[in-house]
């Protein structure tokens, strides 16, 4: 028997801003496509046109671009099994509706909302099956005149799907195995609503993975319960041969308590739950995101990756290439995986320390034009070198700013606290012989510079601390940031007795 190619689709509807959670099943889908040589879709499920949010397609397609994500096939790169959009394809799921009528799989329901409720309100745990269904206003409890006349007068209908009870149905899932479910428990789901002419997800998705030869579905545990519906509906079209495999994947959990996670979540232990930043059009409300927060994209890919599965051994950070080597199904967990938020932070710390400075100042660009500093103000070397000297104390891009913003602006006004502590009554003076001293120098490198520094505050005997924190409150505006002869020498001569003059003339001795 000839082996399926590998395709597998990732398909989120258009109904807000993509979750980090449907961000890990797009991450699942593609590495394992990558890593079988295969393809991955992207299908829109818009059929829900209540729900529909405008600018969230726009918002799924971004969200993957900047992670790195990429798409085969889709709304936007086009392919040979489209449209991809459910909303287009109204003709092709009407076919597919006929023939499960056609084939009696499938029947017309006539119930009202209010007459679905007084069934509900006088039958406890009421669902619309085999026991309930010759009770109700079908085309299998009606004359068959009686239906075509309500459909000929343009009445509302859905179509319900039939399900024989009594069986045992098998949905062969490869994280969780073999999962049998009787067939006793499902409803007659709806496949099909004439008012909107449009799909439900059910007969949509059977259809489209169908289609576009779709090999394995790989989606989150919370669409468990609908496979044995789908593994039915496969048998009643007769694709049962060619049915893509299911993987069901763990959900993601909240960081404390009980229950999957949340926006909620988020908001209250202070971390995003989007990749993006969400502007909602119809609430005015913002959601922060990850990219916003300063995360790296494949920090956080990296991060994601092992919130449900594991390598195999103790390796923690993985480049995306190394991501796709090692994954694997058989090392996925069934349960739940908690969402670690400061462990993210690690991971973004790990990638921002790997990354060369050049690269970091191009990321840092919007964060220093927010800031009030004009990137084109600095060449590109002396960026990279500032962000390079800082990026070991940032966990996130924002910290870079907060840990280097001195080497693009001189302090204007200088820590209290150390002011207290460092500036004494001969500081200033102090401060002056320190002047003299580096304008005297031939050599303005660290290397230089500091041996000849250290060596003039042995000789007039002066407390190496007191005078090294004086200076560094001085050129930075407060006692900290990297080794002070790396600062200065980046900063250059002129500018670092500037910043000295400048600090003599505006910090007053503290009166005790």
């Amino acid at each position: 028997m000839t082996q399926r190619k590998v395709r597998v689709r990732f398909a989120p509807s258009p109904t807000g801003p993509l979750h980090i959670g449907g961000v890990r099943t797009a991450l699942y889908n593609y590495l394992f496509a990558r890593q079988n040589g295969g393809d991955m879709i992207l299908r829109i499920e818009d059929t829900d046109s209540q729900r529909f949010v405008p600018g969230a397609e726009d918002y799924i397609n971004e969200s993957l671009k900047w992670l790195g994500i990429k798409i085969d096939e889709g709304v936007r790169e086009g392919g040979a099994y489209g449209p991809y959009k459910q909303s287009e394809r109204r003709d092709i799921y009407r076919e597919f509706v006929k023939k499960l009528l056609d084939a009696g799989k499938a029947y017309i329901a006539f119930d009202t909302p209010a007459e679905l409720e007084k069934a509900r309100a006088e039958k406890a745990n009421f669902q619309y099956d085999a026991s309930t269904r010759m009770s109700m206003r079908n085309s299998l409890s009606m004359p068959r005149e009686e239906v075509d006349a309500l459909i000929a007068a343009c009445t509302s209908y859905v179509v319900r799907f039939l399900v024989e009870p009594g069986r045992d149905v098998v949905v062969d899932d490869l994280i969780r195995g073999k999962v049998v479910i009787n067939s006793n428990i499902l409803d007659d789901k709806v496949l099909y609503k004439s008012a909107d002419d449009l799909p439900t997800y059910h007969l949509a998705n059977i259809v489209d993975d169908h289609l576009m030869e779709v090999s394995h579905v790989i989606r989150g545990e919370e669409w468990l319960p609908s496979a044995p519906l789908h593994v039915l509906l496969y048998e009643a079209f007769g694709w049962s041969d060619t049915a893509p495999r299911f993987v069901h994947l763990p959900l993601l959990l909240k960081p404390d308590g009980k229950g999957k996670l949340s926006k909620r979540d988020g908001d209250r232990l202070g971390f995003p739950v989007f990749p993006l930043e969400w502007h909602d059009p119809k609430s005015g409300e913002t959601s922060s995101g990850f990219r916003e927060k300063g995360y790296l994209p494949e920090a956080l890919v990296n991060f994601l990756a092992l919130l449900g599965w594991n390598p195999g051994d103790d390796t923690e950070v993985m480049s995306v290439d190394q991501l796709i080597e090692k994954f694997s199904f058989e090392h996925c967990s069934k349960s739940g995986a908690r969402f670690a938020f400061e462990k993210g932070k690690w991971f973004n710390h790990e990638y921002i320390m790997n990354t060369p400075g050049d690269e970091l100042a191009v990321l840092m660009r919007q964060i220093m034009t927010d800031n009030g500093v004009n990137p084109d103000d600095f060449t590109a070397e002396y960026t990279a070198r500032a962000f390079d000297m800082v990026k070991g104390r940032a966990e996130l891009l924002p910290d870079l700013w907060e840990q280097g913003y001195f080497f693009f602006k001189a302090p204007d006004s200088y820590a209290e606290k150390d002011i207290r502590k460092r500036w004494k009554e001969d500081t200033p003076r102090i401060m002056e012989e320190l002047i003299g001293v580096l304008q005297g120098l031939d050599d303005f490198s660290s290397k230089a510079a500091e041996p000849v520094v250290l060596q003039w505050i042995a000789d007039k005997g002066y407390h190496l601390g007191n005078v090294m924190n004086a200076f560094r409150l001085a050129v930075v505006g407060q006692c900290k940031g990297p080794h002070m002869f790396d600062i200065t020498e980046l900063l250059g001569l002129d500018e670092t007795v500037a910043r000295l003059k400048k600090a003599i003339e505006k910090i007053e001795v503290p009166q005790n």
